[in-house]
This record gives structure tokens, C-alpha cells and sequence, in this order.
């Protein structure tokens, strides 16, 4: 991955300077671990929307369907990002895609996540997803430190385990402060008013 400064992410959902839209880079599988796990995603999807996010995800079913319908039901600009050869073997994206990129490789899509991401959200998913999120872990403690958010009960299991296994811990020379457990919607709402408040975001 390549090593690229960026800004913090702005008090309100635009960037006023450059006009560009602060971006949530959503991680989550095709398969949810149950139907509380769905309706978590789609009430993050609402909750970013809201706070005038963009979503950026791989733009399938499942976890991403679901923060992509509650991200559409407040108006949000959703873009999936999936590999060019791939797509057809894939199938279609949900229904409320809005905009989609296509890349040649799975390190040019890695990239294209981390490079665009103000905020990055995590739930459960396969080794797809694991992928993806260690991937964003470590390139927010090493390359630029990107918040990265774990919700739902499955990410937040797989949290606890890194960390009891030393797979993950903190040092004075690796912060992990940009790492973020959050138990529910309501937690996620919350934590999401004190980055971007709410009432000067563009919905």
C-alpha cells in the first residue's frame, strides 16, 4: 500500500475548501450473522448518510446491501468498488448503488478504499472482510490514522480475540487510537455526533 498524507476529516459532512465529500469506507460480508447484525448495518448506513458521508463499499448483498438501503433512505450517494474481472462472475450490484468503480486488482481496490476513507466501519463478514479490515488497521496505524469503527457482535468478537491473542496491542510507537469498538446504533450515533455534528452536516 502506498504511503499518502491526507487531511483529518472536517468538521462538517463537505469539505468546504475543496468540495469534496467525506467518504465512509463500509467492510462487512454478504452473509449477516443474523437479522440483528442486517438491521445494525442499516441503521450505520442511515447514521452516515445523515451526517452527510458518501458510502464507498464493495456494493453486493448481505451487510453491504443493508448499510446501502439505509444510507439511500436519507438520501446518500452509495458507490461500490469491485473488481473489473470479476463483477460478472459476482452478479449484479444492490439496488441502490449509485455510482461504481472498477479496478484491475485487489491491491488497486485495497487502495482505493484506504486512500478515500475519512471513516472506515467494520462489521462481520467472511475472509473477505477480514481482509479487508486487518488490511485497514494496519494501514491506519502505519501510513495515516484513518478512525476505523467495529460494530456488531461478530467484528467485535473478532476485536476481542486480536487483542487477547496479541495479535493486536498498543505501544507508545504503534497508538491505536484511531481503533474504535462501538456496541450499537445508538453507541454508533453518538460517536458519530462528536466527528461530524450532526446539525451542520449536509444530509
Amino acid at each position: 500500500m502506498k504511503r499518502q498524507g491526507r487531511r483529518p476529516v472536517p468538521a462538517t459532512g463537505r469539505d468546504g475548501a475543496r468540495g469534496r465529500q467525506t467518504t465512509a469506507v463500509f467492510f462487512g460480508g454478504v452473509v449477516p450473522a443474523s437479522p440483528d447484525e442486517e438491521r445494525l448495518a442499516e441503521e450505520v448506513g442511515m447514521a452516515l448518510a445523515g451526517a452527510g458521508f458518501t458510502l464507498l463499499h464493495g456494493g453486493y448483498n448481505g451487510l453491504m446491501e443493508a448499510a446501502a438501503r439505509g444510507a439511500a433512505s436519507k438520501g446518500g450517494a452509495v458507490t461500490a468498488v469491485t473488481l473489473a474481472d470479476k463483477h460478472g462472475e459476482w452478479g449484479a450490484f444492490n439496488p441502490y448503488v449509485t455510482a461504481d468503480v472498477r479496478l484491475p486488482d485487489i491491491g488497486t481496490r485495497l487502495n482505493h478504499y484506504l486512500d478515500h476513507a475519512d471513516l472506515v466501519v467494520a462489521m462481520g463478514g467472511g475472509v473477505g472482510t477480514l481482509h479487508e479490515l486487518t488490511a485497514a488497521i494496519y494501514y491506519a496505524g502505519n501510513i495515516r490514522p484513518v478512525p476505523i469503527w467495529i460494530t456488531g457482535p461478530t467484528a467485535l468478537g473478532l476485536l476481542a480475540y486480536l487483542r487477547r491473542e496479541k495479535w493486536l496491542f498498543e505501544t507508545e510507537t504503534r497508538p491505536l487510537g484511531f481503533l474504535r469498538p462501538i456496541a450499537s446504533a445508538a453507541a454508533f450515533a453518538v460517536q458519530l455526533h462528536d466527528l461530524i455534528p450532526l446539525g451542520k452536516a449536509e444530509a
